[in-house]
């Protein structure tokens, strides 16, 4: 299938944060980025529109770009959304994905292809392991409304390839450049679209010391744990500042 109009919706993830390039807008590149590059070599007078803004939830998603994405009549849109809600140990999965719901009908009634994913697996992911039920509840969810609507789904869950550090920025809570690489083969495969994309070389793991890993660990702590932590407690976010990247089709 040729797709001529793509718009991506989310937050970090299809930002691009991970994946740095400080030639395009908020210095980053993603996944998206990478689909869009391939769909346009296939298709004449190509657009491509990315609204995502880093540390928005999803309800923000919707509020913000569900109506803007509606009106570019677009024919292939990505969504992703949710992942800011679920790291909350309070957060009601039932009531949020009845939302993103509704809003994956909207778009699939447009007639739209209609790309939606499932949360990782943060197994093996100390910060995160604790609330690996959420993950798996609020996927099952998700996977529910792909199914219901006929929306495509990128498994994020089942993908194994991101138990490996590599895959991970320093930040350790977005993907590297290989693993936003590996995200844009993942999406056009299931878009059935060919493609030479090809997974990117990991660097060497280098032999760590228990000392050189605590170290680590700290930088890790004050670099970027501690300020995440500082935005939630104040209410605030890393996008705050931000424009979409993307907001009008580009060519």
């Amino acid at each position: 299938m040729t797709f001529r109009r793509f718009v991506a919706l989310g937050d970090s993830f299809t930002e691009g944060v991970g994946d740095p390039d400080p030639s395009l807008p908020n210095g980053v590149r993603g996944w998206a980025d990478r689909v869009a590059a391939v769909l346009g070599e296939r298709a004449d007078g190509f657009g491509y529109v990315n609204l995502a803004i880093r540390g928005r939830k999803l309800r923000q998603v919707l509020a913000e770009q569900l109506e803007p994405a509606l009106a570019l009549e677009p024919d292939l849109v990505t969504i992703y959304a949710g992942g800011n809600d679920i790291m909350r140990p309070s957060v009601d999965l039932d009531a949020l994905v009845a939302a993103y719901d509704d809003a994956i009908g909207r778009l699939t009634a447009t007639g739209s292809r209609v790309v939606v994913f499932t949360a990782f697996d943060p197994a093996g992911f100390p910060i995160f392991a604790a609330g690996r039920g959420r993950f798996a509840i609020y996927n099952e969810l998700v996977r529910e409304s792909a199914e219901r609507h006929g929306a495509t789904l990128v498994d994020f869950w089942r993908m194994r390839d991101y138990r490996d550090q590599r895959m991970w920025a320093d930040d350790r809570l977005h993907m590297s450049t290989p693993g936003h690489q590996r995200m844009a083969i993942a999406v056009l495969d299931a878009l059935e679209v060919e493609h030479d994309l090809r997974p990117l070389p990991l660097p060497e793991l280098a032999s760590v010391s228990a000392r050189e890993r605590l170290a680590a660990n700290r930088t890790w702590v004050l670099t970027h744990a501690g300020p995440w932590v500082k935005r939630r407690l104040t209410g605030t976010s890393s996008g705050d500042t931000l424009s979409p990247r993307w907001p009008a089709y580009e060519r």
